[in-house]
């Protein structure tokens, strides 16, 4: 679309608006007529840690939206000279998982309790037991279940229950509803149903019976959605929320609110079958799209579900580039001390690409990235480390490279099960998020830790907040003629251009050997942990 088109688009009110609520910034997108983003807005924030729980105040939830939203708007009135205020449709997404307890007013009872909490190992180990299914310490229902064990009053006074983009969305419509996708991350989703598994509600509430609690499980959770269906419209009062001039209008449909997993797959064409992503940023999540189920249940493995309802197998990962950001906001420091103009991007760009030049060892250097615990390797709390030894080749080089190969190891765990133990075929592994955005380092990488082609969009960097535009795009302009697959395939993707980064046999065999060094390193992770305090 050339400036004239896109400007009679947004005009007309046809552009359709994606947010998603990441770990450390708000994002905005608006999609044109070809679905390619025409304006962006954006607002950064940070999770905090306050007594033992990281958390957001819901306050600086509306704080950030609105920021965000005026941010895009501003950008839409400089390249376009038009104000924004009617669209086709919008969708929000957020981080997926967590623990939002509402009581019967609608007020919160507890503060926010973020996936990155690491407090429900009794009660996570307890559920899959029962169920037969794993139940990670991030789900909603693990953290319910140890709000109970805990004995903590408000359980008793909980009427709706919800994850981030679910609480976001019924501000915003009034609804209580969820997209399967964020909904697998609350409870167990029956893949034949496409509802929350019957059997395990079921089981649950026979498990809590005695503590005469007035609720039955089903009733305090939203009602789940699939890609394609309206899940509401904005109202005057979503409208107040989200902008603050009062200009756009209400009436917007609005499709199902869903995750980063969700909104991940669906920025990577990553819905059919057999088909895998990694997304890589704060967090870190390998996706593999599963024709059948897994052999064994494994703890290291979250079972969720595409937007349109497939089961999907996923590594999660609560650490990834949260370290090593901190450590390029020092050299960002230094270079101002020393009266250098160098923008953010310049300094990931260099720092990443000097990696490619550190040893093949990484100077036997280790480091440790776990601002926040790690279920996948049994830390229930943080602290991020870095070590040498007196001979150790301490250079920037290989440090950097030590950094970088830190930030997939816990994500190759996870990975390594379904690649190699359950031999699931993937021909190549899609990569997004912001490991990724300088060319070819992140992807050559990630290729070494699982022994895979990678292959990068030239849309890798604009992550979730374009996957839930893309998927309220759908709601009004595909859902009613093909499925999301043929939608992706068909009318998104037709002409995506990416590029494919091949494992080297002798990179793959260093991150092998990198491996057992981290390994072996955990044990000074788990004493820093039991000591530094």
């Amino acid at each position: 679309m050339n400036r004239e088109e896109t400007t009679a688009w947004i005009s007309k009110g046809r552009a359709v608006l994606g947010i998603e609520l990441g770990s450390t910034r708000i994002k905005a997108v608006l999609i044109g007529e070809d679905r390619e983003p025409i304006a962006q807005g954006e607002y950064a924030w940070e999770n905090q840690f306050v007594n033992g729980v990281w958390t957001y105040e819901l306050s600086s939830v509306w704080q950030g939206l609105q920021k965000c939203y005026q941010d895009l708007s501003k950008d839409v009135e400089e390249k376009y000279g038009v104000k924004l205020s009617r669209l086709a449709a919008m969708g929000v997404s957020a981080m997926m998982h967590g623990y939002l307890a509402f009581g019967r007013n609608g007020e919160l009872l507890t503060p926010f309790r973020t996936w990155r909490n690491t407090m429900t190992e009794r009660a996570a180990a307890e559920l899959t037991e029962l169920f037969q299914y794993n139940i990670p310490q991030r789900w909603s229902i693990a953290h319910l279940y140890q709000a109970i064990l805990n004995g903590e009053e408000h359980a008793a006074r909980i009427r709706f229950l919800t994850t981030l983009s679910g609480y976001v969305h019924w501000c915003l419509t009034g609804q209580k509803v969820l997209g399967i996708g964020d909904a697998a991350g609350m409870m167990p989703i029956d893949p034949k149903t496409k509802d929350y598994s019957q059997k395990m509600l079921t089981q649950f509430d026979v498990l809590i019976a005695d503590r005469g609690y007035p609720w039955r499980t089903k009733e305090l959770l939203p009602r789940v959605l699939l890609a394609g269906q309206e899940a509401g419209r904005l109202t005057e009062t979503g409208v107040r929320l989200l902008d603050v001039t009062g200009r756009l209008e209400a009436g917007i449909p609005m499709c199902p609110p869903e995750g980063d997993a969700g909104t991940g797959m669906t920025a990577t064409n990553s819905v059919a079958g057999h088909t895998g992503n990694v997304s890589a940023g704060t967090s870190a999540f390998g996706m593999v799209v599963l024709e059948e189920e897994l052999s064994f249940v494994y703890r290291e493995l979250d079972l969720v579900s595409t937007p349109d309802g497939k089961p999907v197998a996923m590594a999660h990962c609560n650490n990834c580039t949260s370290d090593l950001n901190a450590w390029i906001q020092i050299f960002a420091e230094f270079a101002n001390l020393m009266g250098m103009n160098v923008t953010k991007e310049e300094l990931y760009g260099r720092l990443y690409r000097k990696a490619l030049e550190g040893d093949e060892s990484c100077g036997d250097l280790m480091a440790c990235n776990y601002l926040s615990g790690e279920h996948v390797t049994g830390l229930e709390q943080g602290r991020p480390l870095f070590v040498r030894k007196p001979d150790s080749r301490f250079d920037l080089a290989n440090f950097m490279k030590v950094h970088l190969y830190t930030s997939l190891a816990v994500l190759k765990t996870g990975m390594d099960i379904l690649l190699k133990k359950e031999r699931i075929p993937v021909r190549y592994i899609l990569g997004h998020g912001g490991f990724f955005k300088t060319k070819d380092v992140g992807q050559r990488m990630l290729a070494a830790a699982l022994d895979t082609p990678v292959s990068v969009m030239e849309t890798a960097g604009e992550g979730g907040a374009w996957g839930i535009a893309l998927l309220a795009d759908y709601l009004v302009r595909g859902a009613n003629k093909q499925t999301l697959e043929q939608f992706l395939d068909g009318e998104v993707f037709v002409k995506a251009k990416e590029t494919y980064i091949w494992p080297k046999e002798r990179e793959v065999e260093a991150f092998e050997r990198f491996m057992e060094r981290y390994r072996e390193g955990l044990k000074i992770e788990r004493a820093a942990v039991d000591h530094l305090c």
